[in-house]
Formats: C-alpha cells, structure tokens, sequence
C-alpha cells in the first residue's frame, strides 16, 4: 500500500478546477520569463540563428505572400499547426523581418507548458479533493525545473516546434492523468471522467498536427485510455473514448490523406524528396557508414539519452539528472502504482530511438563522434520526465522522511541543486543555441552579403530563385515572397512533370517572368541557367556556402529597364 493512501474510504473528487489562482500565478511568473528572455535574445539577433526557424517563418508567410497563396504553400515535410499559428503574427513586415512573429507562438506555449507541468504534478500527488501542501511543493519544483531550463528558455524565443509541443504533450497528460484519477472513484462529478478524455484527445489532435512524435504519443495514450475505459461501467464514458480514439487519430488520418492527394504519395513527408531518409542519402559520403545510430537501436538510445543530458547539464552532473530519472520512475513503480500515466512522459525515448535507427535521423552531440551539434535540440523532449522525476523523489523523500531536520533541507536541497545546476549550463551556454549559433554562422554571413546585394536591385524587379536553403536573404533584404518565382509555385499533384506550372515555365525561359536570377552551386536554379545565355552581374561567395550569381535575363541590346 501506497504510504500516502488512507485505508479509510478515498475523499471524492471534485471538479478539476484547470486555472486556480495558483496555476495563474505560476502562468504569471513564467511569462515574464518568457517577455524577458525574449528581449535580451532579440537584442542580440539571436531569434534567426536556427535555419529551420527561418524555414518554419517563411513556410508561414508564404501562405498569404506568394505568387500562388494558399493552403498548399504549407508543404509536406513539416506539420501544420506551427506554420498556421505564426501567420496572424506575420501579416506584419516588421515581425516577418525580425522573426518575432514566430517567437510569439512558442512563447505562449512556453506560458502554458509551465502552468501544465504544475497542474500535473499538483493534482497527481494529492491525496484529497483539494491539493496539500506536500503536492503543491512538488508541483511547484516540477514546474521550476522544466521553466528553468537554459535550453528551453532560449527556444521559446525562436520559430522552434519544441516549445509548442511540449506543452501540448504536458496538457494532454493533464487531462489523461484526471480520466484515470475520475474513472476510478464510483462517486465522482458526473461526466468529468468523460470531459477530460475528450479535452485529452483535442491535446492529442494538436501535437499531431505539431510534430510526428505526437502520432507515436498518441498511439501510447489510446491504448492506456482504452484499458482504463474497458474497467469501467460507465456508458457515456465508453462512448466518449471512441469520441476521443477518432480525435487523436484525425490528424494523422487528414494528414496521410493530404499528402495522397497533393502529392499522389501518402508518405510524401517520410519518403519524398524533402524528407528527412532523402536529405541524408543526399549528403551521405560514399564508403562511409551512416550516422551513429543507423539501425543499431542501442547506438540510437545511447546518442539520444546524451543529447537529452547535454540539455539537462553539464559535465559530470548529468548523470546525477539520470539517477534521477531512474529513482523517480522506479518508486512510482513500488511504491505508488496509481502515479503510473506520469510515467507515459517516457514515450519520446521509444519514438527517437528509433527515428535515429530506422527513419534517418541522425543526432550529434559534441561530446562524441562525429563530435558536432546536429538535432542535439531532440533530447530536451525528455525534460517533462526529467521534470516530473524530480518532483516525484522530493515528493516522495518528504512522505517517508521522519527525521524533521532531514525533512526540512529535503526541498531547499533540491532548490540549491537546481539552481547550481542550471547555472552551470548558463554559464557554459545551453547546448542548443550553442547548436543553433555554430551551425548558422556560414548561413547567416551569406545570407547577409546575398541580402545586401539583393537591396541594390530595382523594387520593382521580379526574382526567380530557389528558396529551399537561403530565404533569409530575401527575409532579411525584407523582399516580399510574391515577387519571387520559387519552388513553393510548383504545382505538385502534377508528376513526373509539370510542364506548365509557373515555376517550370520560368526555369524554361526565365526572360519572360523575372527581370533577375539568382542562382547558387547545384541548386535547380543553377542548373537551369546553364542553358540559358543570361548576363551575369554578381558573384557572391563565402566560406562553407555555395557560390551565388545574380543575373540579369535583358541583353543590353534590348534598352529594356523594368
């Protein structure tokens, strides 16, 4: 028997109250955390340093800004929801230009990760209907670790998917971890078991729509909820888990769908030539084995449980954070068997184990070979475990901890550590804007040459360019998307080719659309111009980036001047 458990009849339940005064007051403090990380990054012209938060950005602002507007200007490779949450904020030039258009996103989701990892935490442990002392000390610790935490700090500030993820992951253990606690007492508010089962699958729906570890997450929590649900007797419940099974499964389901459609491939996102298996056998090097991991799931977990640590610490400490989450999860399983939906806060060790194994997802970590920063941003998927660990042992050190002296340095102990902890990592700088800075210095110094180039053309000149792996020139020379002739014009569903699509036909005979090409080393742009006899104007190279040429399609002879 659980020692926290009375062996007198259980109190009942009341109504989960989701926003008390102190979830607020915990939203309250995490977003001015949020407000001032914000500022001193965006001081900085730190926003930008991720290439994919330039991608995730313009993914956004081309929907409205292009030649061909649309919904379909949201691509395949990446979900969503993240694209269509930024758009409101990027009908602004100003936010598109400085990307805190997409920060805006990931900050609110930043404000109610926090707020969920507190609500998990304090509602679990609590014994009664309203929570104690010792739930909400824990809630409180849980809450500080995860809002704490240097790397996520800095990627609520950016367009990054994690933090948006993240809490949409908490929440819907939240609601799954009330079905489980509602479902089990006889006497509890009517239909509450069944609201937080359908508020759990609209979270599910969502992280679906953010990031395919949401589908993997899924899965996991329709088979737990089916299992719960079969032990109960309650009709309405049982069909509210059917309500709940379709909503965690629309997403996928639409999203498949999508892909058939569009691209005639309902695997165009794992398969396609934007995937994450094609840019890896593009860039593999012949001879050499693939990445560390590539099916070998014990390589696969060794990489990912270190980039998970590098995210939590630095040094030797990391593997006190990895003690932790064995002795947390070790005595939900001895010693409070009702705590076990907090341990589905392990599903992303699964899910990336094997995506690094099977799907071509590479991560380095720096401290090992091939000893650079690639996808080390991965590993802070572990830090509601990593939170909810640390709560869980002070949790539980204080119910079993007689001595009062003991007792009382038990939660000031866990504060100090935490604090040095983090500081440590502060003062090294989090793994991953160090990630984010190494790998954007090549990128941003050509795309600042290529912008500053681009601002000496006439502004009312059309471009033709492929817009793949350098937007950021045009973001940052704030050249809107719509006078550009990109990839995104392409019409997809059209295959094996589409001869009368507004991109081919400008790669065909780029004279007639644009009044300047801007080509880069191997790009289809390049490729194209080959047979084309343009007037090459500019040559821009930098170390580490292909060469870029700007080039004028109007012979001198024609007196052309548009």
């Amino acid at each position: 028997m659980s020692p926290r458990r009375s062996s007198t009849q259980p109190a009942k339940i009341q109504p989960t109250r989701y926003w008390d005064r102190e979830t607020a007051f915990v939203a309250q403090l995490a977003a001015c955390v949020a407000f001032i990380s914000f500022a001193y990054y965006f001081q900085h012209n730190d926003l930008l340093l991720y290439g994919d938060a330039v991608a995730h950005i313009n993914i956004a602002r081309r929907v409205f800004d292009s030649r061909t507007p649309g919904i379909l200007q949201l691509g395949t490779v990446w979900l969503p929801l993240p694209h269509l949450l930024m758009i409101p904020f990027l009908l602004f030039e100003g936010a598109w230009q400085s990307g805190v258009g997409g920060s805006i996103p990931s900050m609110v989701a930043y404000v109610l990760g926090t707020a969920g990892m507190f609500r998990l935490l304090r509602s679990a442990l609590s014994v009664g209907p309203e929570p104690d002392l010792q739930a909400r000390i824990a809630g409180w610790l849980g809450a500080i670790t995860y809002a704490a935490n240097p790397n996520l700090i800095y990627l609520q500030t950016t367009a990054m998917t994690e933090s948006l993820y993240l809490a949409l992951f908490v929440w819907a253990l939240v609601y799954f971890s009330d079905l489980v606690r509602q479902s089990s007492q006889k006497d509890g508010p009517p239909n509450a078991a069944s609201s937080a089962l359908v508020r759990c699958g609209l979270c599910l729906a969502a992280a679906c729509f953010t990031r395919y570890d949401g589908w993997f997450l899924a899965v996991g929590i329709c088979i737990a909820a089916m299992a719960v649900v079969s032990q109960s007797n309650d009709h309405s419940l049982r069909r509210s888990c059917a309500k709940f099974v379709l909503l965690a499964a629309a997403a996928p389901a639409l999203w498949l769908a999508y892909n058939a459609i569009i691209y005639r491939n309902p695997l165009e996102f794992a398969n396609g030539p934007y995937s994450a298996r094609a840019i890896e056998q593009k860039s593999a090097t012949p001879g050499l084995p693939g990445h560390p991991g590539s099916h070998d799931l014990h390589v696969a977990f060794s990489y990912f449980m270190k980039s998970a640590e590098l995210n939590m610490a630095e040094g030797k400490s990391q593997k006190l954070w990895v003690g932790l989450l064995l002795a947390g999860t070790i005595a939900i399983l001895v010693l409070d068997r009702k705590l076990w939906p907090l341990l589905l806060l392990w599903a992303p060790l699964p899910f990336y184990m094997l995506s690094i194994a099977y799907s071509g997802v590479p991560v380095f970590v720096p401290t090992w070979w091939p000893f650079s920063f690639y996808n080390v941003r991965y590993g802070l998927q572990l830090l509601p475990l990593f939170s909810m660990t640390m709560a869980v042992t002070a949790f539980l050190l204080l119910r079993f901890v007689q001595n009062k002296i003991a007792k009382t340095a038990i939660v000031p102990a866990a504060v100090i550590l935490l604090a040095v902890n983090y500081a440590f990592v502060w003062r090294a700088q989090p793994v991953c804007f160090r990630e984010a800075w190494v790998n954007s210095r090549t990128r941003i110094a050509f795309e600042t040459e290529l912008a500053s180039n681009l601002n000496k053309l006439p502004h009312d000149s059309n471009l033709l360019m492929y817009l793949g792996d350098h937007v950021g020139a045009l973001q940052r020379a704030g050249i809107p998307l719509r006078r550009t002739i990109n990839e995104g014009n392409h019409r997809p569903w059209k295959s094996p080719a589409d001869s009368e699509g507004l991109w081919e036909r400008a790669l065909a005979n780029p004279s007639q659309y644009v009044d300047f090409v801007i080509a880069m080393d191997g790009d289809p742009v390049a490729v194209g111009v080959q047979r084309q006899g343009l007037t090459s104007l500019i040559v821009i190279s930098t170390t580490g980036q292909p060469t870029a040429t700007i080039y004028w399609t109007h012979t001198p002879a024609s007196g052309s001047n548009r």
